[in-house]
């Protein structure tokens, strides 16, 4: 049984049919204008939880942030849909919903009782009939909580790419130039002079010949294999700093006369 102490606990709270299956989140709660027990919740459920769907209390336990229900998903997915004008239910929309949910013949309550005028925590209601009930844990006084959402951002390590490193064999050409040196035959003549003309001789006609060996330097190439640089991978950590953005709801609470005009917010 849900009590009063633990309405505040039910908001946003995630609620599991019997089967374990999740159904929607708690948006408001119902509660018995004459007793002030919680007695339906209001779920946004379907694709992207737009539509609201009522939900029994009656034997609903809340386990931590959780809300067990005794009826099904699908069952509340096809509940009839209730307007529940200023905070109020109709008998008629509560008839419809005792009639879905199998409460007994139409007249009753989930607990067999007549029903009572349903009301949202908080909403307008006669002093005195039966206390201040405003919502639980506010000191007595009627309010409500104002909540929104943020962004909570923060940074996982995920792997961008592989980086390896490879050696290849590639051919290319080459010019080097190296300095090369040869002979060349140069002709020297000698007068003959009184001084050594004894020591020349031939004073007789003759043939003769004298050959001379001529050298040269030409370019010899050969290869070897040489180290010449080592090369590694390294990695380095660079910061920097990203913009990231998000929608987040908020909700805002506005004030309305009885002649359903706007106030403030």
């Amino acid at each position: 049984m849900i009590r009063q102490d633990v309405i505040d606990r039910l908001y946003e709270c995630q609620v599991i049919d019997p089967r374990g299956e999740k159904i929607g989140a708690v948006k408001r709660v119902w509660v018995d204008d004459r007793t002030g027990d919680p007695a339906w919740a209001s779920v946004h459920t379907g694709l992207f939880g737009m539509k609201e769907s009522f939900v029994p209390l009656r034997r609903a336990e809340l386990r931590d942030d959780q809300l067990c229900v005794s009826v099904d998903k699908e069952q509340v997915k096809e509940s009839p849909k209730i307007e529940a004008t200023d905070d109020h239910m109709t008998d008629e929309e509560q008839a419809a919903l005792f009639r879905h949910y199998g409460f007994g013949k139409q007249g009753t309550g989930p607990d067999g009782g007549g029903r009572q005028p349903m009301r949202r925590p908080g909403s307008s209601q006669q002093a005195g009939e039966y206390g201040d009930h405003g919502r639980p844990g506010q000191g007595g006084r009627d309010a409500m909580t104002r909540s929104e959402e943020r962004l909570n951002v923060g940074t996982e390590r995920v792997e961008t790419g592989k980086v390896r490193l490879v050696k290849h064999v590639v051919t290319e050409e080459q010019q080097v130039s190296v300095p090369v040196s040869h002979e060349e035959v140069r002709l020297e003549r000698e007068p003959i002079t009184e001084a050594n003309r004894d020591a020349m001789g031939g004073r007789d006609l003759t043939e003769d010949a004298q050959e001379l060996t001529l050298h040269a330097e030409q370019p010899v190439v050969s290869k070897e294999t040489v180290p010449v640089e080592q090369v590694r991978l390294t990695k380095d950590t660079v910061s920097d700093k990203q913009t990231v953005s998000g929608t987040v709801r908020k909700e805002q609470i506005e004030v309305e006369d009885s002649r359903k005009a706007r106030r403030g917010r």
